[in-house]
């Protein structure tokens, strides 16, 4: 198994030029399965070695695809944190998955057990369809730093919180339903970087005024948010501020609970 994920790892360098991370973990996992399966038929230990060989094809292949995907689905001010906890759940899933199979295995058998294993494997092949790896170019997590630097009478001194922001849009009426439904979507992106609390608001007595309202902790959190905006999320911004009305970009107000 182990001749086979070195084997594996010096295919992958050219393959994944052709091929997208999803896929090599969908066939990664059906070679796994078929060598589980395969492994259980394997009359002399010959044969179970050139099993074990593609297993371990099939092993570097899908923990190479994971870990990259890992990656590049954090940010850079919360990669550490990402992957402290992919590797927590990577390696509490296989001690959970050895007492799981050990205990089937001891009340069935290892064939049974290798069974069972290899039917399992098959049936999530739909969820790597469904929750697909990122590609490498899917998104941008560049820091944009676009963000302005908020207007402040005073300087700040110390940290003060927490701090309400309000974003107001003038948005044509007949597009303000579709609007909404775009700034609900990147609302996801607010509680992303820090946000305790989001919402959108609408003026009863100016049609088209929407107010877009978050909470942070506190006005230092708030500073960090402008480092945390990536290059993908400026674009959506983008195309949140498309449908805003007027040759002045969104009004900005920051609020500070008084002391």
């Amino acid at each position: 198994m182990g001749v086979g994920a070195i084997a594996g790892a010096l295919l992958l360098k050219r393959l994944r030029r052709s091929v997208a991370p999803n896929a090599i973990s969908i066939w990664a996992t059906l070679l796994f399965s078929a060598a589980t399966l395969a492994l259980t038929l394997a009359p002399n230990g010959w044969l179970a070695g050139a099993v074990m060989f593609a297993a371990g094809l099939a092993w570097i292949g899908m923990l190479t695809s994971l870990n990259v995907a890992a990656q590049l689905a954090s940010p850079g001010w919360v990669k550490a944190r990402a992957l402290a906890v992919y590797l927590l759940v990577f390696q509490g899933a296989m001690t959970g998955g050895s007492i799981l199979w050990g205990t089937i295995a001891s009340r069935f058998s290892v064939t049974g057990a290798l069974t069972i294993a290899a039917a399992g494997l098959a049936l999530t092949i739909p969820l790597a369809l469904r929750c697909r790896l990122p590609q490498d170019t899917a998104t941008d997590l560049t820091p944009s730093d676009h963000w302005a630097e908020p207007v402040v009478a005073t300087p700040l001194t110390g940290d003060r919180g927490p701090v309400l922001i309000e974003v107001e849009y003038q948005i044509a009426p007949e597009r303000q339903a579709e609007f909404v439904s775009a700034l609900r979507r990147f609302g996801v992106t607010r509680q992303r970087d820090g946000a305790l609390r989001w919402d959108i608001w609408e003026d009863v007595a100016d049609p088209g005024r929407v107010v877009e309202t978050f909470v942070v902790q506190s006005w230092i959190e708030h500073q960090r948010q402008h480092g945390r905006v990536t290059r993908t999320d400026a674009q959506e911004q983008k195309l949140l501020n498309a449908f805003h009305l007027g040759d002045r970009p969104p009004l900005v107000r920051h609020l500070l609970r008084p002391l």
